[in-house]
């Protein structure tokens, strides 16, 4: 693992799996980022961390590139799954939402809201 100049480990594992030490930044996070072909500098400020914490990190996920991606594809698995989850969650609280009655002298309100939801949909497909 890098070390700080003070001696410390730069990358670090957590609950949250391999990060970058003085942050909650993670190397998938990272990742993310470099697979979107975002520089390392843009990186850097992106996520407010110092020279010698993206150096670390790139130094790092280069060194251990093996390791790292069969980790990264278990995280990205892992975010589809919550995702997936929340999203039948909220589909489900919205629809139980959606089918409970309005209160009453509210009736003028709600039909304004539907005709502007209508206008914003009005050509999409």
């Amino acid at each position: 693992m890098s070390l700080a100049s003070t001696g410390q480990p730069l990358i670090i594992r957590t609950e949250r799996g391999l990060s970058i030490a003085g942050s909650r930044i993670t190397i998938y996070d990272v990742m993310d980022f470099l697979k979107a072909s975002y520089p390392p500098k843009l990186i850097r400020d992106k996520f407010d961390l110092t020279d010698e914490q993206i150096n670390a990190a790139m130094s790092y996920i280069s060194a251990n590139s093996t390791q790292l991606e069969a980790e990264y594809q278990e995280v990205l698995q892992t975010r589809e799954e919550i995702r997936q989850y929340w999203e039948e969650k909220n589909h489900e609280h919205f629809a139980r939402i959606a089918s409970t009655l309005h209160k009453p002298g509210t009736e003028a309100l709600w039909a304004k809201l539907e005709k502007q939801k209508a206008e914003r949909n009005f050509g999409r497909v």
